[in-house]
């Protein structure tokens, strides 16, 4: 079906915000991925990339505006929310329904994506070709992936966590939001080893959180959440041990995000208070026509462009390097008058990529089972499981050295580019059989 014809068969019960913040988030990381790469040539010859922020640190300050991912992760709770009671209702053993359900868009265009740059990091190997740019790539454009393993993550947890919501309500979130706390007090205070790596889980589960309760209609003053989030984010910067960055600056001893923090924490509620500030007249900017098409064709393709827009960055940079072209000093003025034209000619590539490999998005043909068998739950646990390890593995070790062993170190388990693609590729495969079942065509 077109965008054109789901837009118009949108029902008027769809709460269109939502579907905005979820294209304008992941917009918003790709932008700022584009904008924050500084690459250069170095005194030998050979290709760098760095982080603007680094290099400027006064801009560092823009993260509390631009570090969007949280946002995305408040939708994914307010569209899990639904799902699983929708499901809930019409299936047995709903889980693996749930899962594969959720993780369709996300799981076939990241397989698409791992297996391509597999085999050309494959063939760049057995050829004897690399070095420079080329090696470089190999490892960046898996760091995106990242974000797939925490929202497999989110959406695993999903049906327990919405018990809890169900039951406790604000008082779930304050348990995670302790937790979170918790683990910074064992890290910071106490030098607690490994004790950091909680919340990896517990930070992006309360903002996930966050979206059960928007389901509800419970954040009726997000003024008061913004306020308070910013006001905690301030705090803990100016007096803790926290950095002003709201995202990962190379060298630096703490990040805010990798492992999460309390102060990413009320960074995350700071953003989710203000961007529902401006749901009303976002809602009736959404009502026209062109607009609402515009939504829902971008959110059709979301997912393959954000998985690609580093590919097609680092393509950019490849051609200009081919090309003998000058590269000017990372945050210069003639760097940034550049800007413009290094950024369309991303996202021209980006819409390239994105027609190669859209169909991925697609949802298949094969309908959900109403009777699972009984084996699908935990088949389908243990093959999000795999795919999350999976994931995150590939997104520390990147796809070079395939056949040297290579390897990155995945909290306490060492993790080669080779086992990540396969763990990925049997956890997606038990997913989709699982959730499938009995009674469900193809």
């Amino acid at each position: 079906m077109r965008p054109s014809d789901l837009a118009a068969a949108t029902p008027a019960s769809r709460d269109r915000f939502v579907d905005l913040l979820r294209v304008a988030s992941l917009g918003t990381v790709v932008l700022g991925h584009w904008l924050m790469a500084a690459v250069s040539v170095g005194a030998d010859g050979h290709a760098r990339v760095g982080n603007l922020l680094a290099l400027q640190p006064r801009l560092q300050l823009l993260t509390w505006v631009f570090q969007v991912m949280p946002v995305f992760f408040f939708v994914g709770g307010f569209s899990h929310a639904f799902s699983a009671r929708s499901l809930g209702r019409r299936t047995e053993r709903p889980y693996a329904v749930f899962l594969r359900a959720r993780l369709q868009r996300l799981l076939r265009p990241t397989v698409v994506f791992i297996a391509v740059w597999g085999v050309v990091a494959l063939v760049l190997q057995l050829s004897g070709h690399g070095g420079g740019l080329l090696d470089i790539s190999l490892r960046l454009v898996a760091q995106p992936l990242w974000f797939v393993g925490i929202y497999l993550a989110m959406v695993a947890c999903t049906p327990p966590l919405l018990r809890l919501h169900e039951r406790w309500g604000w008082g779930a979130l304050g348990m995670l939001l302790a937790a979170v706390a918790a683990v910074d007090l064992l890290r910071f205070g106490l030098g607690v080893p490994y004790a950091e790596f909680l919340n990896f889980a517990f930070v992006w589960l309360a903002i996930h959180q966050l979206g059960f309760l928007r389901a509800d209609g419970r954040l009726s003053r997000p003024y008061l959440l913004a306020g308070a989030g910013l006001a905690g984010a301030a705090l803990l910067v100016a007096c803790g041990p926290y950095p002003l960055s709201m995202v990962g600056m190379p060298g630096e001893k703490v990040s805010n995000m990798a492992p999460p923090t309390l102060a990413l924490l009320c960074h995350g509620l700071w953003l989710v208070g203000a961007v529902e500030l401006l749901r009303a007249p976002a809602a009736r900017w959404l009502r026209r026509p062109r607009v609402w098409r515009t939504v829902v064709a971008v959110n059709g393709v979301s997912m393959t462009a954000f998985l690609w827009h580093l590919t097609a960055m680092l393509g950019v940079y490849g051609v200009l390097f081919a090309a003998g072209a000058r590269l000017p000093e990372p945050g210069s003025g003639a760097w940034w008058i550049q800007v413009p034209l290094r950024i369309t000619a991303a996202a021209t590539l980006t819409g390239v990529l994105v027609a190669v490999f859209r169909s991925a998005e697609k949802p298949s043909g094969a309908r959900e089972s109403s009777a699972p068998r009984a084996w699908a739950g935990p088949a389908s646990a243990l093959g999000v499981t795999l795919c999350l390890f999976g994931v995150l593995g590939l997104s520390m070790v990147g796809f070079g050295g395939l056949l040297e062993g290579r390897s990155a170190l995945l909290i306490a388990v060492r993790v080669t580019a080779p086992a990540a693609v396969l763990m990925t590729l049997a956890g997606w495969l038990l997913v989709e059989r699982a959730g499938r079942g009995r009674g469900a065509a193809g």
